[in-house]
């Protein structure tokens, strides 16, 4: 009987010390996830050309791959917001929005995304080559750089295959100075390299 007692005051006594110990653990910080949000881009008096696009998923510099809102304080220096993050990896958000505007923009016949199986005549590869929040002194910017090259599709002559390659940089001011902002910024940032993008796509494609 005293055995019993004893083991079962322990058990007691255990008990209330994990109680104690998670009462008094302060809770973990709250996460907070943004995303892009902008208009697609308008394009007037364009003929629409008889081509379709195929938009591949975007490759990601390596300190790009992650879901975290990346900034950078000083040269050789970056870090990233553990509580602030994307809803998608950067890399995807930019195929997203990109092939969306593509289709949007009514300038081709057809627009396809991620490698699907419907034919297509000319394939769009990218990069994402920045995607980050730069302090500099009191201002607070966004730089968002991406590369692009179109390729025509079943073209053997590698030479002739590549159609164009360009990079394309953009950097957008912070209204305030939190991650709300930083996400409005990187918004009117992509904004102005789709639209540039999608310009400069239908000006190197043959029209009939």
């Amino acid at each position: 009987m005293k055995a019993e007692r004893y083991r079962g005051l322990i058990i007691g006594l255990g008990t209330l010390l994990v109680a104690g110990c998670l009462a008094g653990r302060p809770p973990a910080p709250k996460t907070d996830y943004y995303t892009l949000e902008y208009t697609a881009p308008k394009f007037a008096n364009r003929k629409p050309l008889p081509v379709v696009i195929r938009v591949e998923r975007f490759q990601a510099a390596p300190a790009y791959s992650t879901a975290n809102m990346v900034y950078r304080d000083g040269p050789y220096r970056q870090d990233a917001y553990h509580y602030q993050k994307w809803r998608a990896i950067p890399s995807d958000l930019v195929t997203y929005f990109l092939a969306r505007d593509f289709q949007d923009s009514g300038l081709f016949s057809g627009v396809f995304v991620l490698g699907g199986k419907s034919p297509s005549t000319h394939l769009i590869d990218g990069t994402l080559d920045a995607f980050y929040q730069e302090i500099r002194d009191d201002r607070w910017e966004v730089v968002v750089a991406l590369g692009i090259t179109l390729l025509t599709e079943g073209e053997p002559d590698i030479s002739k295959r590549i159609v164009f390659q360009k990079r394309y940089e953009a950097r957008k001011a912070c209204t305030h100075k939190n991650p709300q902002a930083i996400a409005e910024a990187a918004s009117r940032a992509m904004a102005e390299l789709s639209e540039t993008i999608i310009s400069d796509v239908y000006e190197r494609l043959p029209t009939p």
